[in-house]
């Protein structure tokens, strides 16, 4: 049996304590050296250097790091210096991403209570919260953090806001009786968790868990064991990496192998060491040449350019690939308080016995008047100087109406001052205060209904007092229960007369006259509806996860069109007692999930992993916080806790489920323009490379230096490409389906895109070299690079996208592209100044003449590319 299963002097006896005195000095020392301290153990960070040589394991990198070593021993000095600072910039940008993930727990330990107020040794006295041990007497206030998990022993109006482990914003109203039935932690209303607030009352409880034996430990726990997901876009780019780069190690070796041999069945004048090192020289421009030094930098880039839009639909991106992740997700398991609803009771309906649509009528009848005037007066919340609400959800939904119906309850309690009340408990269901309202003493009354109904006499009916028969009440319980069926709350209100000078006590909350009932409830917020649907049309399945009752999250679910109507909803006991398989069997048919536990939530987006499908997890509270980390994103909510911020990768500043819609369309464009900027840099790389093995098979001079290789990707391509990822979406962006989660990058015609592309760049630079080459092999050279660098820069406009033309995308509407080709030209009119022909190996004899034809031979590779396309299309 759990302790809150068990009777008070149970749980006392297992522990070997008494309420009165407590645990001697001795004892607790023991307990200590048994359980250690009440407080999160630090978890071993991994040391800065560590995750710094970590990131040279890249296969690229490898390949870089040899040929930038290569090009160093043979004097080659710019040229490895320019690869090594690439290499340098995208390690500490890696490093620093992972260094502001490791916050969760450090935000878990600040929650905890500093201090607590024990009973030891028969007296009261403050220890530091961390010596607390199980079997401890702890005293609680308003006010108070609990510091350590345990079992009520005394409770006196006692309310605690346990929405750090639950997710609901409603404060609990705790008991010290034992509860049989096994139920989850939102209803173990006799039981107090670490970091949890008092809000309200006084109480003490033994303590039966510290630590991370604690519920806040066991989370603890779970943010450290679950797994930090690569997103999709990292998976394939480090898979492809490898691939890359050991194809790109064995073509050099191929290659210098072939240069070797023929050194050496050739001419036996030439100088075999010079001819041995411009083979290798040759065979690291063809290694630079094919990888592209900047991707790592662009993918980063077009990533925050996404962060920016993003934040703009109130979505904080803290981890950059998040925004990758967000747009290729096929799930989304929300929360529903405040994210689906607007966290507001509200009352939506009202009833009053023969009165139809209450308050529609500008001349109100008797029990509309009588009715607003009890939930104003019979009220204790308000509305302060700042315009916070203070006071119980339910009371402030009752002062909002009054508000509304333009009764404001500031003037009703200005115009009427309460002469006696009986508080609200939870054992009565009832509060009732005294008011003198038009020269009648009335003893006003609210209440849950199914207490009201069995004291009310006599129901209020056109302005006259009736009595209660059987029919009036078979019709209002009929009323409540069609409210319920609804997951609406249900209050009923009611008047009494008094004497002048009686004096009130719970005997007089009997025999009184029923008013009628409100019914309220957290609404949906308005634009959620369209949201919902254009999620689906995006072929995401949206999945509500929270800590409310399964009635209220089923019935929200219906209204907002989240539940189909084959859908499921289930309770997280019953999912406590699924087997995976059962799970997995039904995963897709369950829509909503109620009263879940932090390991239920970790199970649910397990589960959904295992068919490899990419889940978002939204939630506020620390219970949150281990989900929020094993899903492929983690949506905090801008309103909740530190640790579900911290835990999360991105953060919603509104707390709003159309937020999340709109942030996963600004990701699926965030991808495709990762795409763009991916294809496009390896459709210049695949150009340069077939020049180069064109060369090598016909034997002819290398057409490019390591140099201008380095200029073109490092310079030229990097701001054509960081302007691919500035295109506005495609017209049937959330049309779509997600992608699959094996799906490469290269899919979806992309490689076909890159492989034509490549071509005709490679042809046009071929024949350009094969021109240069009847005058000299520095014309030649300067043939090939003017053609490659001026194709790779208009190669920007066909980038744009996959499937419309420059023109059909709006040639002037990606004004960065524009700017990025003229910069381009500019950059490449450098290399041909008198000052910088020597470096670039321009010679003297390159003039307008040469110029025009590489141009036009980059031109025409261009036109073609939108040709095919053309044609493409029309096939299709």
């Amino acid at each position: 049996m759990s302790s809150y299963q068990k009777t008070k002097k149970e749980v006392l006896d297992k522990w070997e304590v008494t309420q009165t005195e407590g645990l001697a000095k001795n004892e607790v020392n023991n307990r200590l050296e048994q359980e250690g301290y009440n407080e999160i153990a630090d978890k071993e960070k991994v040391p800065t250097w560590k995750l710094f040589l970590e990131t040279f394991k890249d296969a690229m990198v490898v390949v870089l790091l040899v040929a930038a070593i290569v090009q160093l021993v043979l004097g080659e000095l710019i040229e490895s210096i320019i690869i090594f600072i690439v290499i340098l910039l995208n390690s500490v940008i890696s490093v620093v991403q992972t260094k502001k993930a490791e916050s969760s727990l450090d935000a878990l330990r600040d929650m905890s209570a500093p201090e607590a107020k024990v009973i030891r040794d028969g007296t009261s006295q403050t220890i530091m919260a961390r010596e607390l041990v199980p079997g401890d007497i702890v005293l609680l206030e308003a006010g108070d953090y609990i510091p350590a998990d345990g079992r009520l022993l005394q409770a006196e109006s006692l309310k605690i806001n346990e929405g750090m482990l639950t997710g609901e914003s409603d404060a609990v109203e705790k008991v010290t009786e034992p509860i049989q039935e096994e139920v989850s932690i939102g209803d173990q209303k006799n039981m107090v968790f670490s970091s949890s607030l008092v809000v309200n009352g006084r109480g003490t409880f033994v303590v039966t868990a510290t630590g991370e034996k604690a519920e806040i430990g066991k989370i603890a726990e779970m943010i450290e064991t679950a797994e930090a997901k690569q997103t999709p876009l990292q998976r394939k780019l480090d898979s492809f990496s490898k691939k890359l780069g050991i194809a790109i190690l064995l073509i050099c070796i191929v290659i210098f192998a072939v240069q070797v041999g023929r050194i050496w069945l050739g001419d036996a004048d030439v100088d075999m060491t010079k001819a041995v090192l411009d083979a290798l020289m040759f065979s690291v421009a063809i290694a630079v040449a094919a990888i592209p030094e900047a991707l790592q930098s662009i993918v980063t880039i077009v990533l925050s350019v996404g962060t920016n839009k993003m934040a703009k639909q109130h979505a904080i991106i803290r981890r950059l690939p998040a925004v990758e992740t967000l747009g290729s997700t096929s799930v989304i398991c929300t929360d529903k308080t405040g994210t689906l609803t607007q966290n507001q009771m509200t009352v939506t309906e009202a009833y009053l016995p023969e009165v139809e649509d209450p308050f529609s009528k500008e001349k109100w009848v008797k029990s509309e008047r009588l009715l607003i005037q009890t939930a104003a007066l019979c009220n204790d919340s308000y509305i302060n100087e700042d315009n916070n609400e203070i006071g119980d959800p339910t009371e402030i939904a009752l002062i909002r109406l009054a508000d509304k119906q333009k009764q404001p309850y500031k003037e009703l309690r200005n115009r009427y001052k309460r002469e006696a009340e009986l508080p609200f408990d939870s054992e009565r269901k009832m509060m009732s205060t005294v008011y003198t309202i038009d020269d009648e003493r009335l003893m006003l009354i609210k209440g849950g209904p199914d207490v009201m109904l069995d004291r009310a006499s006599t129901i209020l009916v056109n302005g006259e007092e009736q009595e209660l028969t059987s029919e009036w009440l078979n019709q209002l319980e009929n009323q409540n229960e069609s409210y319920s069926k609804q997951a609406l709350r249900v209050l009923a209100f009611a008047y009494k007369k008094v004497e002048e000078d009686h004096q009130i006590t719970l005997d007089d909350e009997r025999d009184f006259t029923l008013i009628g009932f409100t019914a309220m409830m957290d609404p949906p917020r308005d634009a959620v509806y369209g949201s919902i649907d254009e999620a689906k049309k995006a072929g995401i399945k949206p999945v509500m996860i929270t800590g409310d009752h399964k009635t209220t999250a089923e019935a929200i679910g219906k209204e907002i069109g989240l539940m189909a109507e084959n859908d499921l909803a289930v309770t997280g006991k019953e999912l406590d007692d699924m087997s995976d398989a059962e799970l997995d069997e039904k995963l897709e048919d369950i829509s909503v999930y109620a009263r879940v536990s932090p390991e239920n939530k970790i199970r649910i987006v397990k589960a959904w992993q295992r068919k490899n499908q990419i889940t978002a997890m939204t939630g506020d509270g620390v219970n949150d916080a281990p989900a929020l980390k094993q899903a492929d994103i983690g949506i905090g909510m801008g309103s909740g806790t530190d640790v579900a911020k911290d835990s999360a990768a991105m953060i919603l500043t509104d707390d709003n489920f159309v937020s999340i819609v709109k942030a996963v369309s600004v990701g699926r464009t965030v991808f495709d323009n990762i795409k763009k900027s991916i294809a496009y840099l390896f459709a210049g790389n695949l150009g340069a490379i077939i020049a180069i093995l064109f060369a090598v098979i016909m034997n002819w001079a290398n057409p490019f230096t390591a140099l201008q290789l380095l200029f073109i990707n490092l310079v030229n391509d990097s701001l054509p490409a960081i302007a691919l990822g500035m295109e506005k979406s495609e017209p049937n962006v959330m049309k779509r389906k997600p992608r699959k989660i094996d799906e490469g990058i290269f899919a979806e015609g992309t490689l076909r895109s890159v492989t034509i592309r490549g071509l005709l760049i490679g042809v046009a630079v071929i024949i350009s070299h094969y021109i240069g080459l009847q005058h000299s092999e520095g014309m030649g050279v300067a043939m090939a690079f003017t053609t490659l660098i001026l194709s790779r820069t208009l190669q920007t406009f066909p980038a744009r996208s996959n499937v419309q033309t420059a023109f059909g995308a709006g040639f002037f509407k990606n004004k960065y592209v524009l700017g990025a080709v003229v910069i381009g030209f500019v950059l490449y009119s450098i290399t041909i100044m008198p000052f910088a022909r020597e470096v670039f190996h321009i010679p003297s004899e390159f003039g307008w003449n040469q110029g025009l034809i590489a141009f036009g031979l980059a031109l025409a590779s261009v036109v073609l590319m939108e040709v095919v396309k053309i044609l493409r299309n029309k096939k299709e």
